[in-house]
């Protein structure tokens, strides 16, 4: 009984055999070229890497130390029987991958170069892995893998084009392979980007006054880092050399007056161009900021913004009025048209069923000398009725 062994390229293999029972014959170890190693207790190979660690009936045991990529293949150990009874085992030797580098990289790179990092490893079985991490996000690559022999050489390349954010980046490449269990190899590459300047000027004050202090600093980038700075106001030398103190990137007004007021220009460069920042300063008088009353035009504004919207919901509300005052007066009316009296054109008329025998009232005595006592409410419908009435007569009185 023996078992598949895996060893790592430079490590030891031990190779067992085991039989249950054995009548004392000896058990034999051969190689994949068939070369016997052992044969019970006795080397037959001469290889010093090849050592015997236990050898009984029942049991052969051999170590292959320093093992290499041409140790890997089929063992076969064999019981000298009648007949012959053998077994296998495989040994699979893993090739540990050499370290890596990067090429590729230029010192220093150019602000809009085209460049292409290229990460390499040889002597992997199987073929390792690589991946790219840019500080500590891992980025993709392209990856190229060639067999050697028994073993692979793998790369990986990446191509980007630099720019200002590329400066300081740090990118490692990392090697993965079965072999190094979790401890990968990784080198690591800083690239360095040359760029022109670019400058800005802060202020430690909003609102400058007279008398305070005030400084202007010129906040510069670029590689390699511009300058000198120099500063200027209104296109010439700073006026007042006692007052305005310049040290490195920073111009300090240690008392602000009126006088202070204009533009204030700094300037920088490097071997890749030039670059400049301007900062208008306006003193203000701090009895004058004091004494700011109430800004009339927002109020103002405010007031006629009130004044429009009262407007518009004045007319909306009387629209409202009118359109629903018509609205009663028309169902106050509806069903009376088509009474055959007064009386019914009282009652029929829409919202007056309550009030009928009110109404009736006034229609029970001559209806000229009641007319006048009508509600304003009914003397519509009771004109209305007298007209169609007085139609009728006439129309009958034509017909005899």
């Amino acid at each position: 009984m023996t078992q598949n062994m895996t060893a790592v390229e430079g490590g030891t293999a031990n190779m067992t055999c085991r039989v249950d029972y054995n009548d004392n014959t000896s058990l034999q170890w051969s190689n994949p070229a068939q070369q016997t190693l052992f044969f019970g207790d006795k080397k037959a190979l001469r290889d010093n890497r090849i050592e015997l660690v236990r050898a009984s009936s029942q049991e052969l045991t051999i170590s292959i130390s320093e093992v290499a990529l041409s140790d890997e293949g089929q063992y076969t150990c064999s019981l000298f029987t009648m007949p012959v009874k053998t077994t296998k085992a495989f040994l699979t030797v893993l090739g540990v991958p050499e370290r890596p580098y990067i090429t590729g990289f230029t010192r220093p790179a150019m602000e809009g170069d085209m460049i292409t990092l290229t990460c390499s490893t040889a002597g992997s079985k199987p073929a390792a892995q690589i991946r790219w991490f840019r500080n500590e996000k891992e980025v993709q690559g392209t990856k190229e893998v060639n067999a050697t022999g028994k073993s692979f050489s793998v790369s990986s390349s990446l191509q980007f084009q630099v720019d200002r954010r590329d400066d300081s980046v740090a990118y490692t490449c990392s090697v993965e392979h079965v072999s190094l269990a979790a401890s990968p190899y990784q080198v690591t590459e800083v690239l360095e980007v040359h760029y022109a300047p670019h400058l800005e000027i802060t202020h430690s004050l909003i609102i400058p006054q007279e008398g305070q202090y005030f400084k202007l600093e010129c906040v510069s980038r670029g590689n390699p880092i511009p300058e000198p700075v120099l500063w200027s106001k209104d296109g010439g030398e700073l006026p007042d050399a006692e007052r305005m103190i310049v040290e490195g990137r920073e111009l300090t007004i240690t008392t602000l007056n009126k006088t202070d007021n204009g533009t204030y220009r700094c300037e920088a460069s490097n071997h890749l161009g030039t670059s400049s920042a301007e900062y208008v300063l306006f003193v203000y008088d701090p009895n004058a900021l004091g004494q700011r009353g109430p800004d009339h035009a927002l109020i103002g504004g405010v007031v006629a913004v009130v004044v429009f919207i009262t407007l518009c919901l004045i007319i909306v509300l009387g629209r409202y009025l009118a359109r629903h005052k018509g609205t009663y007066l028309t169902h106050e009316a509806k069903g009376a048209e088509d009474a055959p009296d007064a009386d019914t054109a009282i009652i029929n008329a829409e919202g007056n069923h309550v009030h009928a025998e009110e109404k009736k009232e006034f229609f029970r005595q001559d209806a000229g000398r009641n007319v006048p006592h009508l509600k304003s409410e009914n003397l519509g419908f009771a004109n209305n009725y007298a007209f169609r009435e007085e139609h009728v007569k006439c129309i009958n009185v034509n017909n005899m």
